[in-house]
């Protein structure tokens, strides 16, 4: 019973054909379209956005550090102390 199973399972299966193509698929339904661009194109710009957010920002705390250095170093002046070594 068991083998007439297998038997009738495995005449299924290879009678079973492989799917064959039915040609190319069209070139809409393979590109993304306008829509694939505009998201691609708005990503691209906040990306942008970012970056030049993030060097202001960097500078910014550039500046700070420098202005933070001199002020230490004028205030070391002022008490006649001996200007310290800028720690990195």
């Amino acid at each position: 019973m068991i083998a007439d199973a297998l038997l009738h399972l495995s005449v299924r299966l290879a009678a079973t054909p492989a799917p064959t193509p039915s040609g190319a698929p069209s070139d809409d339904s393979v590109t993304p379209g306008v829509l694939g661009f505009v998201v691609t194109f708005f990503i691209a710009i906040a990306v942008v956005l970012l970056v030049l957010d993030m060097v202001r920002r960097i500078r910014r705390v550039r500046y700070r550090a420098e202005i933070a250095e001199k002020l230490d170093a004028e205030q070391a002046d002022q008490r006649g102390d001996e200007p310290e070594a800028p720690q990195r």
